[in-house]
């Protein structure tokens, strides 16, 4: 199969131009489903909604369209359809042979440059005639950014696909993720005494010290190569003149090695355990796993095909492990075989957040050349 045109590729800017412009945060992916739903259908393809969004909060569900084969192989490509919020109007434009935003905030290419390529796989799949050599499912998610919320929601046994891809590593195109950790939030409440500050401090029991304490102790940062851990949201106290009684802490770890992840939640939670102790305070604490890691071989067939791809390409394909989750973690699960693939973003999540041109149409390219592999 051709690499896309010269008016493919056009179309493809202009796609995602045009994407990037609907603000899409988690739970507000609505006018993106329509804009995805409407281009889809507008090819013949027939595109369920499931019930995610109701389930989670969101104002649309997960989008599943198909586009049948010669045979009945299929491969499933995913990206998501909501970003980070955002903190200014999106308003894309072309800029040192890239799309940045002329405001101050994201862009949106995370993962919108994904879904673009997606919708013109779809046309020239449909355009250029007759059936494609491999049936493709195409699967957008919602409520990715917030822990894989829709993936988790998914009813993977509604593919036919025996693998897929997700294009969702913000890192040169090249890149396979191999590797990806399992992210477990940790959630506590220390509960002290209050008292007047200025009258009677002595009678209170400050749940902010007692928390301090805990944090100094607890492990953050880069802990190996695969592990990091981080407090990232204490609140507490209501007023300078009272002993504050609550203290709230939210931190995370992050882990490929399932006993790393226990060590070091252990140490977290023992961290607060004892400096709560030690103050006389209570403790609270909740543990919620929000995705599962994996590590793959590179002989593994998914893999090795993206391997391929990335080489008809002219990419020499890369392996790493990531600190990040993507919907792979979810669909894994559910039983699915699938790689993450960088998607040729840059500053994913900051004001600086750029695409730039070649990589836009790189991602289309490597979508193509994964279904030439695929149907090999």
């Amino acid at each position: 199969m051709d690499r896309a045109s010269d008016a493919e590729r056009q179309r493809l800017h202009g796609t995602f131009e045009a994407l990037c412009r609907i603000p899409s945060p988690t739970g507000q992916e609505r006018a993106v489903a329509d804009r995805i739903t409407q281009a889809l259908a507008g090819l013949g393809l027939e595109v369920d909604e499931d019930d995610a969004g109701h389930a989670i909060g969101s104002t649309s569900g997960n989008l599943l369209a198909r586009l049948p084969g010669s045979d009945d192989r299929t491969v499933l490509l995913c990206a998501h359809m909501d970003t980070v919020p955002l903190t200014a109007p999106v308003d894309p434009v072309r800029h040192d042979d890239g799309w940045e935003n002329a405001g101050d905030g994201i862009l949106g290419a995370d993962n919108k440059a994904a879904v673009a390529a997606m919708i013109e796989l779809a046309r020239i799949l449909t355009e250029r005639g007759g059936r494609p050599p491999i049936g493709v499912e195409f699967l957008f998610t919602v409520a990715e950014e917030t822990g894989l919320q829709g993936a988790r929601e998914f009813d993977a046994t509604r593919l036919t696909s025996r693998f897929g891809y997700v294009f969702d590593h913000a890192s040169p195109i090249g890149e396979v993720i191999t590797a990806s950790p399992t992210q477990m939030r940790i959630d506590a409440e220390v509960r002290g005494r209050a008292a007047h500050a200025g009258l009677m401090p002595e009678l209170g029991v400050s749940a902010i010290v007692a928390a301090a304490r805990a944090i100094i102790q607890m492990p953050q940062g880069r802990l190996d190569d695969e592990t990091t851990a981080n407090v990232g949201i204490v609140t507490g106290g209501t007023a300078t003149n009272v002993v504050p009684d609550r203290c709230a802490i939210s931190a995370e770890v992050r882990a490929v090695e399932p006993a790393q992840l226990d060590r070091y939640v252990t140490e977290a939670i023992d961290a607060l355990q004892d400096a709560a102790d030690t103050a006389g305070c209570d403790l609270d604490v909740q543990l919620q796993q929000l995705f599962t890691g994996y590590r793959l071989g590179t002989r593994e067939a998914p893999v090795a095909l993206a391997a391929r791809a990335l080489r008809r390409l002219g990419y020499e394909p890369t392996y790493r492990s990531s600190g990040g989750g993507s919907d792979v973690n979810a669909l894994r699960v559910s039983g699915l075989p699938c790689v993450n693939l960088a998607n040729g973003t840059e500053h994913a999540h900051e004001r600086t957040e750029r695409v730039s041109f070649a990589s836009l149409e790189g991602n289309l390219d490597l979508m193509l050349a994964l279904l030439d592999e695929a149907s090999a």
